[in-house]
């Protein structure tokens, strides 16, 4: 069993460190996506028009530094969640294979321990998670602290949202159904073409990109109104740096997100931001994989080596309590 664990703990580090560097690669990215969701406002009033106004405000206010503001929190955030992901999902595939002594994991059971080790994610990093969006959404240049953040209101409001996170972990799970199929058809489709000769076995690497770059901006247009409803129920209100006293302000909940959205926006508005989204997402998805297939042989030695130590330390331990 000790094996197991420490591939999966290999498997959990790789991925944690591959979430660290695509999450700074694309943090400038994801705070202006951020910004331009959480505001809602009629066209007439919009603050911020294009996904670019919000970059512009930065620039003509001497505030780019600002377009990192939470990455901090943010980074720790992603490391947890990747971490407590690819451990959870490896080590739930480990014992379903130990209990049903099979090698292969069918499609259904695929998605249904992808979703177990979500949830889990979701449920450990919601305070962070909600913490780095109030960052992000906050004035430039007036963002506040983590310990600020998670204390400035009640202990129920750091899970602000998660019952939306726990139904975007479907996200992959669309994701994953709708490459399979089209994985599918494209492989049928090589395998007419070259006749009756045996099946093609996998996709090359540009084909396998491509599909997985469909496939996640399918899942995220399927689920893009639960990801806006989230970003505006975890943001900063716009008016925290005016408001002065005891002013206790509405809590956001679902419905008076949605209810805003349909008033201020319309139908378009749920989907306001959506291409920022499908970029950010495509992105920040190959820039991980691509990270965490470099350097899974890396972290698999250091695992190695750590436990080589370990297990030598606790012999020398023994070693001189017997004598």
């Amino acid at each position: 069993m000790s094996s197991i664990d420490l591939e999966s703990i290999s498997e959990a580090t790789s991925g944690a460190i591959g979430a660290i560097l695509s999450t700074t690669i694309l943090y400038p990215l994801d705070t202006c996506k951020a910004k331009f969701q959480a505001e809602v406002r009629s066209h007439a009033r919009q603050k911020y028009r294009k996904l670019s106004d919000v970059l512009w405000e930065a620039v003509s206010t001497g505030q780019i530094v600002s377009l990192y503001q939470g990455l901090g929190t943010k980074n720790l955030q992603s490391f947890i969640a990747q971490f407590v992901y690819f451990y959870g999902y490896s080590y739930f595939k480990r014992l379903y294979q130990i209990k049903y002594n099979t090698k292969s994991i069918g499609t259904k059971a695929n998605l249904l321990l992808a979703a177990s080790a979500g949830a889990c994610t979701a449920i450990i990093t919601q305070p962070l998670d909600t913490a780095s969006s109030r960052m992000q959404t906050s004035a430039f240049g007036r963002s506040k602290g983590l310990r600020a953040m998670l204390t400035e209101g009640s202990w129920s409001e750091v899970f602000d949202g998660l019952g939306i996170s726990l139904l975007l972990t479907s996200n992959p799970a669309i994701q994953y159904t709708v490459f399979d199929q089209l994985k599918q058809k494209l492989l049928d489709r090589k395998l007419k073409k070259i006749g009756n000769g045996s099946s093609p076995e996998s996709l090359s690497a540009f084909s396998a990109f491509l599909l997985g770059a469909i496939s996640k901006s399918i899942a995220t247009v399927l689920t893009y109104p639960a990801i806006r409803c989230k970003v505006m129920i975890q943001a900063a209100d716009s008016s925290d740096d005016e408001i002065k006293g005891n002013k206790k302000k509405p809590r956001k909940t679902i419905s008076s997100v949605l209810a805003a959205i349909w008033k201020q926006e319309g139908i378009f508005g749920f989907f306001k931001g959506l291409q920022a989204q499908i970029l950010k997402t495509v992105l920040s998805s190959a820039l991980l994989l691509m990270i965490k297939e470099k350097i899974t042989a890396t972290t698999w030695v250091l695992v190695l080596a750590v436990r080589s130590y370990v297990v030598g330390t606790q012999g020398r331990l023994k070693g001189s309590v017997k004598r």
